[in-house]
């Protein structure tokens, strides 16, 4: 669980490197107090990535192509490469 959080804090911390064009990561703390807001679009995976940055990107790129515009990671493994999965939403 622990391993998770890193992942997902790194993805946070990360945000603000991408441009104003890219699926926004939103914590589930950020998403759950206003969910009401959101629609939900769809869900998204990523796999094999070997940073956390990579799977931050590749979730990104996914949720834009599924034209969201924002995106809470659901669940993050680290066994042996970075897997990700997260809901994509758009506001209402």
């Amino acid at each position: 669980m622990k391993i998770a959080q890193v992942i997902i804090a790194t993805f946070a911390l990360g945000a603000v490197s991408f441009g104003a064009i890219s699926a926004e990561l939103l914590t589930k703390e950020a998403y759950n107090s206003h969910k009401d807001e959101y629609v939900k679009i769809g869900t998204i995976t990523t796999s094999g990535e070997t940073a956390p940055s990579d799977a931050k990107a590749e979730l990104s790129k996914k949720a834009d192509e599924l034209g969201g515009k924002f995106y809470v990671v659901t669940s993050a493994d680290t066994e042996n490469k970075i897997h990700g999965t997260a809901d994509v939403y758009n506001k209402k």
